[in-house]
């Protein structure tokens, strides 16, 4: 099952070229990644890796935006050639970065014996507070190997490193700013994309007004009796004011999540400008094709009646799969079975 989810995120990160070339509407996943090798007494190297729209930073030195693999004395002169790479670049215009430094990506235990680690060669990749990226399970290690090996050899692409971006948002943000984070949802679950209701009592809405009561009030019915409170619809853009209980069940349940799961459920909320969706995928009550439905639902309504605009709904398709898929896919690998 893990191998599958890997592939089908994979593929779609194929299509992130043309994502790319149309930075304006990318949307941010705000996370950071660093790796380095730990100093020992054998070789040693460091790759560091910045994606929160900062350039790529030498891991010895903050005078040029670069990456800078430094060899130890010990190395050969083969690797002597090919372990220095200077790679810059400005990760929201998608930019390919520099040459593949590494051969072989492999996974394996912690030193700890508590999770797993990936290795570029003999480099361990860790985060930006030059920690080990430790993750939970096997299966995460693999999917996120499996985006280091799908490099190519003429340069790093880090926008196709989804599952990368987010676990060092888990191991790295959340865990300082979880507070924050769930503040932010709570606020702004009364603006959630699936309260607001097209007006049924115009011709131009009513036909929207009917697609949304038949696919959208299964999960409002879901969450009533999830949680005990139904939520309020509203037709106003300016959102509305759910129960008091209802946002206290629901703040409940995101202070209970682990730092994996409320990393995976921020960035589907982001990307759906929807809680209650990231909520339904959370607990499998949604699948990542249903979730896009919903998300697209009026949209979807008016290039079927109107027709699509390529270069512009086709890129938006696109960038909500990958971005509502990888996330999804993060949510269940992270998971321990």
């Amino acid at each position: 099952m893990a191998n599958l989810l890997i592939n089908k995120t994979l593929k779609s990160m194929r299509n992130l070229n043309l994502i790319t070339a149309l930075s304006s509407r990318s949307r941010q996943f705000s996370s950071a990644a660093t790796a380095e090798q730990p100093q020992s007494d054998g070789d040693s190297s460091s790759f560091t890796f910045s994606s929160d729209g900062q350039e790529l930073k030498n891991n010895t030195t903050n005078q040029d935006d670069s990456i800078h693999i430094k060899p130890s004395a010990s190395t050969s002169k083969r690797e002597t050639a090919s372990s220095s790479v200077t790679m810059p670049m400005s990760f929201m215009t998608g930019s390919v970065v520099g040459k593949r430094f590494f051969n072989r990506v492999t996974t394996r235990k912690a030193d700890d014996g508590n999770g797993w680690t990936v290795m570029l060669d003999y480099r361990t990749l860790k985060t930006p507070s030059k920690r080990p990226l430790k993750l939970p399970t096997l299966a995460l290690a693999k999917a996120i190997a499996a985006e280091w090996e799908y490099q190519e050899t003429d340069g790093i692409r880090p926008f196709t490193m989804p599952l990368m971006k987010l676990a060092c948002t888990a191991l790295e943000r959340v865990p300082l700013t979880r507070p924050k984070v769930i503040e932010y949802l709570i606020n702004k679950f009364n603006q959630d994309l699936v309260f607001c209701r097209a007006p049924d009592d115009n011709e131009l809405t009513s036909s929207i007004h009917e697609r949304q009561v038949e696919k959208i009030d299964p999960l409002l019915d879901w969450m009533e009796s999830e949680f005990g409170f139904k939520p309020v619809v509203y037709s106003s853009f300016f959102g509305g004011k759910q129960e008091d209980g209802l946002l206290t069940a629901v703040e409940a349940l995101l202070k209970k999540t682990d730092d994996c799961e409320l990393a995976a459920i921020d960035a589907i909320a982001g990307a759906a400008h929807s809680l209650t969706v990231a909520l339904g995928l959370f607990h499998g009550k949604l699948q990542i094709e249903e979730a896009i439905e919903l998300i697209r639902l009026e949209e979807d309504f008016q290039v079927d009646r109107w027709g699509l605009v390529e270069g512009g709904h086709d890129v938006d398709i696109a960038d909500l799969k990958v971005q509502i898929a990888s996330a999804a896919v993060f949510l269940g690998l992270s998971r321990r079975i």
